[in-house]
Formats: structure tokens, sequence, C-alpha cells
């Protein structure tokens, strides 16, 4: 009969204990352990991968817009127009401007493409600078492809004028082409000015595309 009572404790007292039991457990599988917390602390704090790749590419998309637009502006104003004296006592006006020339019209209009190609393209880069995952893989390689073919034709342009402004400058004794730029200098030295601009675009939109093919190679899985 006496051991009735302690039975009793004892049961009573096994019930309390798987009672606590539970709740210590739910009280340690809530509390993450401290490396995981600074871990994911230091993650969080952390700037994202690749966040400077969309600045730097909207900021060259600027630049491509601000020297292909001075470079055009630049061309359109190239005009002059100065007497020449054929004899003695007679002069006749001559003027000098961009339309006399097929490569110039061609270098205007091969900027102008460039000019709103940077504008499009600039605000997509924007955009994907917004974006918590930065620019995605398929919009990189259309920049890849169309940066190239742009580059492409800014380069001919700027070679074209290049050429033909050479001539002005230099004249060629071969063929019996007199140099033009001893009568036009003003109109010559805004033609260096806009092919120099027009430099500074090509190697622009190289940049890019060396850029776009840089961001498309660190999304290739390594294996």
């Amino acid at each position: 009969m006496w051991l009735t009572p302690f039975k009793h404790c004892h049961k009573h007292t096994l019930k309390l204990a798987w009672l606590h039991v539970p709740a210590a457990m739910a009280s340690v599988d809530t509390k993450a352990p401290p490396h995981e917390t600074t871990e994911k602390s230091v993650q969080s704090s952390q700037p994202p991968h690749g966040s400077m790749g969309p600045v730097l590419d909207g900021g060259l998309r600027i630049l491509l817009f601000a020297t292909a637009l001075v470079a055009i502006i630049i061309m359109a104003v190239s005009k002059q127009t100065k007497l020449i004296t054929l004899m003695p006592g007679f002069s006749i006006p001559l003027e000098a401007k961009f339309t006399q020339s097929p490569a110039f019209i061609y270098f205007i209009a091969a900027l102008s493409v460039a000019c709103l190609y940077s504008i499009i393209t600039g605000v997509l880069s924007l955009l994907a600078l917004m974006k918590p995952g930065g620019s995605s893989t398929k919009l990189q390689f259309h920049f890849v492809v169309l940066d190239a073919l742009l580059l492409g034709i800014v380069a001919a342009a700027t070679g074209a004028a290049g050429g033909v402004s050479y001539i002005g400058f230099k004249g060629n004794s071969h063929t019996r082409w007199n140099k033009v730029c001893d009568q036009f200098g003003s109109y010559c030295v805004h033609i260096a000015a806009s092919i120099i601009l027009s430099l500074i675009s090509s190697i622009t939109l190289l940049l890019l595309v060396w850029l776009s093919v840089y961001a498309l190679s660190k999304k290739i899985p390594r294996q």
C-alpha cells in the first residue's frame, strides 16, 4: 500500500517531463545557428554580383549618343562661301558644304542611325539596371549583334569621310585632284572635328561589344 503514492508521483513526473521536452525542442529549432545568421547578414549587405555592368553599359551608350549628335551638328553646319579669283577683276563665289560629297551624306545618315540606336538601347540598359537580376542573357545577346552591326556601319562611314577629307587636305597629284582646304579652312576644320568625334563613337561601340561579350561569358556555366 505504501508504494501507491510513489507510483502516482512517478507517473505525474513523467507526464511533466514529456510536456517540457517538445517545448524545449521547439525553442531550439526556431533559433538559427549564429554562423548561419552571420552569413545571411553578410550576403544581404553585399551588392549584387555584376551590378557595375549595366551602369558601365548605360554610360557608354550616353557617350555614344553625345559624340554622334555633336558630330552630326558639326558636319551639318560645315558650310563656307568664298570668292575665288579667276582673273584680275573677275571673281566668283564658291560654296563648300557636306551635301556636295556622297561620303559625307552617308556619314550623316550612319551617325543619325547610331544616335537613334543609342537612345533606344540606353533606355533598355537603364531599365535592366533597375531590375533585381540585371540584364537578361537574351537582351545582352541582342546587344552584341546590334552593336557589332552598328560598329561596322559607323566605322565604314568614318573611313569614307576620312578618305575624302584627306584628299581635301592633301590632294592627290597622281589623279590631279587639288587640295581645297587651303581655300576653305573653316569648312575643313569642321569636317576634321566631326570625323574625330565619329572615331570616338566607333571606339565606344567596340567597347560595348566587348562588354556584352564579357557579360555573356560570365553566364556560361563552369564545368
